[in-house]
């Protein structure tokens, strides 16, 4: 798109300024402000705005939205004095002026209308950024890959295409993870529980009770995981490009190395290459895309960020969860792909019950590469008829089991208006035991620690797998595992079986082993124990 204005073409699928039909120098940061404002031409955009919408939450000063105002006066022919492009509001701000061509003026408006405001959800006390655009009875998710960013997201016209043409197959509402974009930027970053908590805080907020969940590259496994705890909250699963873990193992041998991810962590974060980054992902990209990436990226993320979401990415590992997604599900995957295997996107589809696998061709990684190639097969999936019903009272589950009456005295003893999220649902199981469901095992862990930590004597027991609740009954391969561990577990201890380790990656929680125990399933199975942390101020009980 070009918007051209006192004798000056701004052509933001290029990167470049053109004054009398000859480039003009100027670096990103000035180049964003100055789409930023003409985006935005309308009203009087403050420091404030700038400083959060271009440099994402960094801590900057002043003088360096100045710096960049005075630049761009420069290149367009402006001046502090004159101010016939961009003029400066004292104690405001600052507004770009200058009349737009007609057909650029209409394209931009056009543009703007369609995206929706940026608005914020609440999650855990932090505000994650979100967006909502287009309209239809259906909702999509888009749960992005490495970063995102709301506002730079539309810069590329090839990415604003994507985004332009999933709105256009409903409601689309898209959302910056937490720490990244413009999103809050808490110390160290959150495992994929904590996140699939932000997807569903994002969908409260959006008003959207059920929606297609699209995950690509590594926003996959946090949308497996999601479909998996809350079948109730997704229509249906479409994923492109992604994996069930990043790491190379037995039964595995697609991942990466650990040294191969360590690398990797120390190029983007030292170097800052991302348009090096994006030349191995999509061979096809091209100059601009490239630049458009780079700006991006580093608008998204800081190095110390940018190298703690690879480090927390290479511990994830979603195989146990796959099994359990019962929603309809279609997996996208180019058989070139130069940043996961082909055959990872066919282990994660052959291992879901209700998925069909595309293979696509090419080798680029990143959606935005010829994306109506992807967005064509999303189409025909949504509009084939739901084949069947599906029990949206199966769903996967953390199961909290204790032994003895301080348990159940502990249990039923709980904060009635703490959210069931953080302490549990209580549920009884078919032998009359009492048991805790959460959503995720390290939100369970939490709260077991809690309660040891606020005098619980008994053993607690913890397992993760799909059950059925009905009536306050729950039930399921989970539910007895939980039951029986709880029962051999050293009283104030919380035990829990290798899944729920495996699956608690990233959340900053430490176990260790207690060696194989026999739960009445055959041979014995590998348990560990759960270390104390900090607790919490909040209270379970």
């Amino acid at each position: 798109m070009t918007v051209s204005f006192a004798g000056c073409d701004l052509d933001q699928d290029r990167f470049e300024l053109r004054r009398g039909g000859t480039r003009v120098p100027l670096e990103p940061q000035a180049f964003a402000v100055l789409a930023y404002l003409i985006e935005h031409r309308s009203r009087v955009v403050s420091k404030e705005e700038l400083m959060d919408q271009i440099w994402g939450g960094k801590f900057v000063s002043e003088s360096a939205v100045t710096s960049r105002i005075k630049q761009i006066r420069q290149a367009v022919g402006d001046d502090g004095r004159l101010q016939v492009v961009v003029r400066t509001v004292h104690s405001r701000g600052y507004q770009f002026i200058a009349d737009v061509s007609s057909a650029a003026d209409q394209r931009v408006d056009s543009a703007v209308a369609d995206r929706g405001a940026i608005r914020y959800a609440q999650s855990d006390g932090l505000a994650i950024a979100f967006q909502v655009t287009g309209t239809g009875e259906r909702d999509i998710v888009l749960v992005p890959g490495f970063v995102s960013h709301l506002e730079l997201d539309w810069a590329d016209p090839r990415h604003a295409h994507f985004l332009g043409r999933l709105a256009r197959l409903g409601r689309l509402i898209r959302f910056d993870k937490r720490g990244t974009g413009l999103s809050d930027r808490p110390d160290g970053l959150p495992d994929l529980e904590t996140r699939m908590h932000d997807v569903l805080a994002v969908m409260d907020a959006a008003g959207s009770r059920r929606a297609v969940l699209v995950g690509y590259s590594e926003g996959g496994p946090l949308a497996v995981l999601c479909a998996a705890a809350h079948p109730d909250r997704v229509e249906a699963l479409i994923l492109y490009g992604t994996y069930a873990k990043r790491l190379r193992s037995s039964g595995y041998p697609w991942g990466h190395t650990a040294s191969e991810r360590n690398a990797y962590a120390d190029r983007l974060s030292t170097q800052w290459s991302f348009e090096a980054d994006m030349r191995v992902m999509a061979p096809s990209a091209d100059d601009a895309m490239a630049r458009w990436w780079g700006q991006r990226a580093r608008a998204a993320a800081t190095p110390s960020t940018v190298r703690a979401l690879i480090e927390m990415n290479s511990l994830v590992d979603v195989r146990s969860v796959l099994p359990t997604v019962r929603v309809r599900a279609l997996v996208l995957h180019r058989r070139g792909d130069q940043d996961s295997n082909l055959e990872e996107g066919r282990y994660v589809a052959d291992r879901m019950p209700n998925a069909r696998f595309v293979e696509l061709a090419g080798g680029d990684h990143f959606v935005a590469v010829n994306p109506d190639q992807i967005l064509d097969e999303v189409e025909n999936f949504l509009g084939q008829p739901t084949a069947g019903t599906v029990d949206r009272v199966q769903a996967l589950a953390a199961v909290l089991a204790g032994s003895g009456a301080g348990w159940e005295a502990m249990i039923y003893n709980r904060d009635p208006s703490a959210e069931a999220r953080l302490v549990g649902r209580l549920a009884r199981t078919t032998t009359g035991a009492l048991v805790l469901l959460f959503d995720g095992p390290a939100t369970a862990v939490r709260a077991g620690l809690h309660m040891l930590h606020d005098g619980l004597t008994s053993g607690l027991g913890l397992h993760v797998a799909e059950v059925s609740t009905s009536d306050g009954m729950v039930e399921g391969d989970a539910v007895g595992v939980a039951v029986s561990l709880a029962s051999v577990t050293t009283p104030g201890e919380l035990w829990l079986t290798a899944v729920v380790k495996d699956l608690l990656a990233g959340s900053g929680l430490s176990v260790e082993s207690c060696g194989g125990h026999n739960l009445g399933a055959g041979e014995a199975q590998q348990i560990y124990r759960a270390l104390p942390t900090q607790v919490e101020p909040a209270s379970t009980t």
